[in-house]
C-alpha cells in the first residue's frame, strides 16, 4: 500500500497561495472604477468602503471578491482602502444626496436668471462636501462664470461645471441596452473610443440606423468589440469579386461567411451560388503570418 503524501501545513499553504490583497471599487460617478489595496481589511463584494483618491476620500462599493494582484499591478503603488464605511460615513453620504437634490432647484433658478440655455444632467457632491460638480448639456459653449459665482454663494461650497455630450449623458443617467444588460458605459467602460459605420460593414451587420444606434443616439460602443477579430479572420479569405477555382466549380467570390471561414461562390458554369470552405478552394490566400 502506497504511503499517503504529507499534506501541507497551513503556513505552507499560505506561502503558496497568492494573497488576496486587492479589491475593485466602483464609485457613484458611472463607469469610474479602480483597483485598491485592501490592506488588512476583510472585505466582500457589495461592501461600502472609504478609499483614498487624488480628490481626497471617496465612498465606493466593492464590485468583486478580493483577488491577488494581476501581473500589471505587481509593481504598481495602488491607493488604499481607508476603512469600511461606518454609520457616520453613510450619514454624510445621505446628507450629500440631499444637498444634490437641493442643488437641482438652485441651478434651475439661477440659470433662468442668467438666461443660460443649459440642461442639468447630474450634480455630484464630493464625499467631504468641499465641492459640487455640475454636469450639464448645452447646444453651444456658454459663459457660466456668473452662474458659478451665484451657485457658490447659495450652496456654500466650491463649484465645478462640466459640459458633456450625448454619450456622457447616457453614462451618467444609465439604463439597459437592447441586449438586456446594463449599458457598458454606465457599468464598466471607462473611456469612449471612436466607432464608425465601417465597423458594422466589416461585421456584415444591417446598416439600419435604428439598430446601430445606442441609447445615446450615437453608434453603439459594442461595434468595436469584435471588429479586430473580423479583420483578422478576413485576411485568410479571398476578396469579394475575386475569381477562384474550387472543387465545386470555378467562379467569383460574392460574399464572406467570416466566422465560419467559408465563402459564397457564384459558379461560372451555371451562375449557381455555392458555399465553399477554404479546403474546397484550389487556389486561396496563404495563411496570415503571426
Amino acid at each position: 500500500m502506497d504511503a499517503e503524501e504529507p499534506q501541507p501545513t497551513i503556513e505552507e499553504s499560505a506561502a503558496v497561495a497568492p494573497a488576496c490583497e486587492v479589491v475593485d471599487v466602483r464609485f457613484r460617478v458611472a463607469g469610474r472604477a479602480g483597483a485598491y489595496d485592501a490592506a488588512a481589511l476583510e472585505l466582500q463584494r457589495h461592501d461600502l468602503v472609504v478609499v483614498q483618491t487624488e480628490r481626497g476620500p471617496e465612498l465606493g462599493e466593492v464590485i468583486g471578491h478580493p483577488r491577488p494582484r494581476w501581473d500589471v499591478e505587481q509593481d504598481a503603488r495602488l491607493p488604499r482602502v481607508l476603512r469600511r464605511a461606518d454609520g457616520r460615513d453613510l450619514s454624510r453620504a445621505d446628507h450629500n444626496r440631499a444637498q444634490e437634490r437641493r442643488a437641482y432647484g438652485v441651478f434651475a433658478s439661477l440659470a433662468a436668471r442668467h438666461r443660460l440655455d443649459a440642461k442639468l444632467i447630474r450634480v455630484d457632491y464630493r464625499f467631504d462636501g468641499g465641492k459640487a460638480v455640475f454636469y450639464f448639456m448645452a447646444e453651444a459653449r456658454i459663459d457660466f462664470r456668473g452662474l458659478v459665482r451665484d451657485l457658490a454663494q447659495a450652496l456654500h461650497t466650491r463649484i465645478e461645471m462640466r459640459q458633456i455630450g450625448a454619450r456622457d449623458e447616457t453614462r451618467l443617467v444609465g439604463g439597459v441596452g437592447p441586449c438586456g444588460r446594463e449599458l457598458c458605459c454606465s457599468s464598466w467602460l471607462r473611456e469612449f473610443a471612436a466607432v464608425s459605420v465601417k465597423m458594422a460593414k466589416e461585421q456584415d451587420l444591417s446598416l439600419n440606423p435604428s439598430k446601430l444606434a445606442g441609447m445615446c443616439g450615437r453608434l453603439k460602443c459594442c461595434l468595436r468589440y469584435e471588429y479586430d477579430t473580423y479583420l483578422s479572420l478576413r485576411r485568410g479569405l479571398p476578396g469579394v469579386g475575386k475569381k477562384v477555382k474550387s472543387v465545386k466549380g470555378d467562379g467569383e467570390v460574392v460574399k464572406h461567411l467570416t466566422l465560419k471561414q467559408h465563402v459564397l461562390l457564384r459558379r461560372d458554369e451555371d451562375g449557381l451560388i455555392v458555399e465553399c470552405t477554404l479546403e474546397d478552394l484550389v487556389e486561396r490566400r496563404p495563411e496570415p503570418r503571426e
